[in-house]
Order: structure tokens, then sequence, then C-alpha cells
């Protein structure tokens, strides 16, 4: 953080994450309060991700030839019109909800790319060093994490005073703050073609696809992604449903994974360079499953509170580990269309799993939707953490004959 542009790489980050996760919340809300449907809130949230899993293997030409620090910039400025559209056209009385998917899925179209050249600029600013790069990635968790406590906390506040609908017109601003500390605090980088700007759009997936540790890892990441998602959209509802229709009580929830996050990534950045990524994440994956458990019960708003908090205290002592290598062990020119790639497969199950959570909230209860991702994480990170820790064994193995 001593580097002025990691620092307002960080900074733009958090506005621009603020805005996001403010509207993560304000934006359901606003459906469910002018609706009161659970399922129309789901699509909207589908509408939103669908684009990643659609079009984000694409989009990692578009970040290759733009280059990292461009791309940021014309997503976070297309972003600032769309989302201040939807407050616009429902004060004029002219926003159907068709036309509310529609702007909300031109609005997912930017997440992909903006995303990948986030973490595709790290190596520009810190080196190539792996440990650098987890703990420049940690750092950029720190940043999420932070925009993730505040973002919903602050929409759950304003919404009663603004109503969702305006509370809109300030996450829109954010895009626009984030754009500004990017165009004057981050310097161009030099863009890297070599090989993989000739081998085609799906260079990116080919290589994770093939790669002994990335293909079985990014099969488990769709899964969890799926039951996060579920996860996720049943939060609002449940605070809807159970807790007298009070938006701050929403907002604590996600304010409370988020505080977990930030705490967590602090705790990241100090361990990593400590403790060999892939192991730590191993770890820590299985470790956050276990709070989980106790959702399905009937818990108090503060009892949801902290099972959220402390699993996610464990998140960032994965993805930033995991990220870390991920980049590290990718050529450099083929990094655009691998980040795009690993985005759109780990973001692909999203979609379906907003869909199936707000298709089964009504029918089955939050309970049981919980018990349900309780029990799917579970399973999928004892894999996630085999994978991890026999790779971690393997390498060691190959590695013992050549130092000797």
């Amino acid at each position: 953080m001593k580097r002025t542009p990691l620092a307002a790489l960080v900074s733009a980050e958090i506005i621009s994450i603020l805005g996001t996760r403010m509207t993560y919340l304000a934006l359901p809300w606003f459906v469910l309060v002018t609706t009161g449907s659970a399922a129309k809130m789901s699509l909207v949230l589908v509408a939103e991700l669908l684009p990643t899993a659609l079009f984000g293997i694409l989009t990692g030409t578009l970040v290759e030839r733009l280059g990292s620090r461009t791309t940021m910039l014309v997503c976070d400025l297309a972003r600032a019109p769309l989302l201040a559209a939807v407050p616009l056209l429902h004060a004029a009385d002219q926003l159907s909800f068709p036309l509310l998917l529609g702007l909300v899925f031109c609005l997912g179209c930017f997440m992909a790319p903006y995303v990948s050249a986030q973490r595709v600029i790290l190596p520009e600013l810190v080196g190539e060093n792996e440990t650098r790069i987890a703990q420049a990635n940690s750092v950029v968790e720190g940043g999420t994490a932070f925009a993730a406590l505040a973002g919903p906390a602050l929409a759950g506040i304003l919404i009663p005073f603004l109503g969702a609908s305006n509370v809109l017109y300030v996450d829109a601003a954010t895009y626009f703050v984030s754009f500004v500390l990017l165009a004057g605090f981050v310097p161009k980088t030099k863009r890297v073609l070599g090989a993989a700007a000739r081998s085609g759009v799906l260079a990116g997936a080919r290589f994770l696809l093939r790669d002994r540790l990335l293909g079985p890892l990014s099969c488990t990441i769709v899964v969890l992604n799926f039951l996060a998602a579920g996860l996720s959209a049943s939060l609002p509802f449940y605070a809807y449903d159970s807790f007298g229709g009070d938006s701050k009580i929403a907002g604590l929830f996600f304010a409370a994974s988020g505080a977990g996050a930030l705490v967590g990534s602090i705790g990241a950045v100090l361990v990593v360079s400590r403790v060999q990524p892939l192991k730590l994440a191993g770890l820590a994956i299985v470790a956050l499953t276990l709070p989980l458990w106790l959702l399905p019960l009937d818990l108090s708003a503060w009892g949801v509170m902290a099972a959220l908090f402390v699993s996610t205290l464990f998140v960032p002592l994965v993805n930033g580990p995991t990220i870390g290598v991920i980049t590290a062990r990718t050529p450099a020119d083929l990094r655009p269309k691998m980040m795009t790639a690993l985005i759109s497969i780990a973001t692909v199950a999203a979609p379906l799993g907003y869909f199936a959570a707000g298709q089964l909230l009504e029918p089955w209860g939050v309970e049981r939707v919980f018990a349900a991702v309780a029990i799917g994480m579970t399973a999928t990170a004892l894999v996630f953490a085999t994978i991890a820790l026999r790779h971690r064994a393997d390498h060691g193995a190959e590695a013992t004959p050549a130092a000797a």
C-alpha cells in the first residue's frame, strides 16, 4: 500500500464495490417492495450475472486489446448511467419489469472484464513473485471486504429515509468516483501481447481446463458459487419475511459478512507469506463451511450475523492465495483471457443458484434452503481441499529430485 498506484487501485475498488454492494441490497429490496415477489427478485439477480456466464470468456480479448487500466475505466464510466437509469425511469413511471431486467443485464455485461482487469493489473504493479501477487490480491480482497461491510449497512440505513430506488443514485455515483481515482492515480501499464493474442478467444478457457490443477479446482468453484448465490439470495428474503420487512436487518446480514471478510483479509496479508498458499486455501475453505450449519436453526438476527461473520472470516484466506497461485501459474500474455475464463466459469452457476433459491424459498422455507446450502458447500469444500492439498504433495514430490 506504500505504492501510490496500488493504493489508488484499492481505493477505487472500495468505492466501486461500495456501490455494487449497496446495489446487492437496494436492487432486490426495490423489487420486493414494488412487486412482493421473491421469484421476480431472483430473476433480477439472475439478469445481472447472466452476461458473465454468456459473454465473460469473450471479453478476455477486450481486456487483452484495451489493457487492464483502460478496461476498468470503460466499465466504470458505462455502469454509472445504466444504474442511474433505474430510479430515473421509475420516478417517471416508465420502468416496466422487462425493461428493468434489460438494464440490469446491460449492467452485468461489464462485471467480468472489470474484475478480470483488476486482477491482471496486479502483477504489472507489484511484479511477478507469487507471494507478492498473493499479498496484493489479499489487499484487494481487504478493500472488497471493507466495501462489503459498509455498502449493505449504508444501504440498509438509507433505504428507510431515501427509498430503495433513490439509493440507486448513490450507487451510480460511486462508479464515477472510481473512474476519477483510476484515471488520476493509476498509471498506464504496458500491454503484454504474445502467442495468446493469436490463439483465439477460447485460449484462456483451454489453458484453464487442461491444467491439472486449475481444471479440477474450476469445477468445484462452479458448485460453490451456485450454493453461495443461493445463500446470498436467501438473506434479503429472510429479513423481509422473518424480521418484519426491516431493511436494516438485511443490511446487517450483509455487513456481518463484510466484517468477517475484512478481518480475514488482514490476516491473509500477514499469513500468506508464511504458509504455502494452496495449503492455506485448502484448510480455510473447509473452516468457512462449519458456521453455515448454524443457519438452519431458529437463530436471532444477531445469531445469523455471528454465523455469517465467522464463515466469511476464512474467505480471504481462500481467495487471495488461490488467485495468487493461479495468476503466477499462467503465462503473462495469456492472463487476460485466462482470468475472464476463470471468472466466467466461476460465475456460470450463480444465476442458477439465484433462480433456484427464488423458486424454493416460498415452498421450502428459508431454513431448508440454508440446510441444503450447508450440506452442499461442506461436501464441495472437502473436494476443493483434497485437490489443493494433493497438488501440493505432488508438487513437493516432484521438486525434491530436482533440488537434489
